[in-house]
């Protein structure tokens, strides 16, 4: 693979390793104090949504319940619901702030062959989509290019998501927050 001068991820690299890294990256991440450095731009009663560090896209996210499973399945009808709900509301922020032409969504269930590198803690993905985001590169030259660093991105998205109704905004180094009514199911 050819290389591609990035220097925005060095802060990736050299990041400090508390030593939480063992458990689960999703059941570490909402528990840090610092929102803005774990990337979590957005936070609900059962979920989060939170930038992923290595985006196809600007924009990539990734909207994780709390609950550690990997069995869509297994999740209870209050954690579907208030899911479906912070996706919706993440494709309301990603249009305020990034006027896509469209969105791929999905998640990647069980192994490695599914294509996610967490099977044990469903997430779904969220990626905004611009006619012609794909060139040459991925194709020909087995290079990705980002045309926005995620500090950005993060800045963009979750102004985005401060702005949507019924939202809350706990301080500059914390997620949005807000809280669905959800009915009893």
């Amino acid at each position: 693979m050819d290389q591609l001068f990035a220097p925005w991820r060095i802060e990736w690299v050299t990041r400090d390793d508390d030593g939480d890294v063992e458990g689960c990256p999703f059941c570490v991440l909402p528990d840090r104090d610092d929102d803005r450095t774990s990337r979590i731009v957005a936070r609900s009663d059962h979920a989060f949504v939170v930038l992923n560090n290595y985006p196809y896209n600007p924009g990539h996210a990734m909207v994780i319940p709390y609950a550690h499973e990997g069995d869509y399945r297994a999740l209870d009808d209050a954690v579907l619901l208030d899911h479906a709900r912070l996706k919706g509301r993440t494709f309301d922020a990603m249009d305020a702030a990034f006027d896509p032409d469209g969105y791929n969504a999905g998640l990647n269930l069980g192994d490695g062959a599914a294509g996610g590198s967490i099977d044990d803690h469903l997430h779904t993905h969220v990626v905004p989509r611009w006619e012609g985001d794909t060139n040459f590169m991925p194709v020909l030259s087995d290079t990705t290019v980002i045309v926005e660093a995620v500090d950005e991105t993060y800045d963009r998205l979750r102004e985005a998501f401060a702005a949507l109704p019924d939202t809350t905004v706990p301080g500059d180094d914390r997620a949005v927050e807000f809280s669905h009514d959800t009915p009893d199911i």
